[in-house]
C-alpha cells in the first residue's frame, strides 16, 4: 500500500498520509490546520456549492474544521458557531449531545454555548465538517441543533469517506476511500 493518497481541490494538490485508525482499517488523513491556501480553496468551492440554499448560520464541531468554517463564513457573509468538546463555566446553560469520532474512537460530548443559542434557535443552519466518515460527528451536531430548535437545511464537508452511497446528501468537494486489510472499501 502506498504511504499517501493524492487529492486535488480547485487545482491544489495534496498527499494525505495513510493512517491505520484501527486494526485493518486505514484512512487518508486530512489535516487542514495551518494549510491556509488549501483551506481558502476549499471554503471558496464550498461557498459556491452552498449558493442558492437559504440558510442563516454555519455550524461545526470543535476540531480541524474550525479554520474551514471561519473562511467559509468570510466567503458567505454568514455567522458561524463552533460546538465545543469541553464544557467551560462561561458557556452558561449549554445544550449538549454525545458523539464518537473515527479519529479518536472515544465518546465525546458536543456543547452549544449559551451565547450561541440565539444564532441557531429557530434559524436555518448548515452543518460543516472537514471529513464525514462514520457520521457520528454529524449525528452529534444534528442532535444539538434539534435540541436548540434549529432547522438543518444542508450538510457540507471537504470530503466524505467510506461508503459513498451513504453520503449522497452531503455537499462535498470529493470522496476518500477507506482501506480495509489492504483492500479499498
Amino acid at each position: 500500500m502506498p504511504k499517501t493518497y493524492p487529492v486535488e481541490i480547485a487545482g491544489l494538490k495534496r498527499e494525505l498520509p495513510l493512517v491505520e485508525v484501527s486494526p485493518g482499517v486505514t484512512i487518508a488523513l486530512l489535516n487542514i490546520l495551518g494549510d491556509t491556501p488549501f483551506v481558502r480553496a476549499c471554503a471558496h468551492e464550498l461557498a459556491k456549492k452552498l449558493e442558492g440554499i437559504g440558510y442563516d448560520t454555519l455550524v461545526t464541531a470543535e476540531a480541524k474544521s474550525i479554520p474551514l468554517i471561519h473562511v467559509l463564513s468570510e466567503e458567505t457573509s454568514k455567522p458561524y458557531v463552533v460546538l465545543r468538546k469541553a464544557y467551560k463555566p462561561y458557556m452558561g446553560e449549554a445544550i449538549s449531545a454525545i458523539t464518537v469520532s473515527i479519529t479518536t474512537g472515544k465518546p465525546q460530548t458536543l456543547y452549544l454555548d449559551a451565547k450561541d443559542f440565539e444564532l441557531v434557535a429557530g434559524s436555518r443552519v448548515v452543518l460543516v465538517d472537514d471529513v464525514v466518515s462514520t457520521g457520528s460527528t454529524q449525528q452529534g451536531m444534528r442532535a444539538v441543533m434539534e435540541k436548540a430548535g434549529a432547522d438543518i437545511v444542508a450538510e457540507a464537508a471537504i470530503f466524505t469517506e467510506g461508503d459513498e452511497a451513504k453520503w449522497q446528501h452531503i455537499i462535498a468537494l470529493g470522496h476518500l476511500p477507506v482501506f480495509l486489510d489492504n483492500r479499498e472499501g
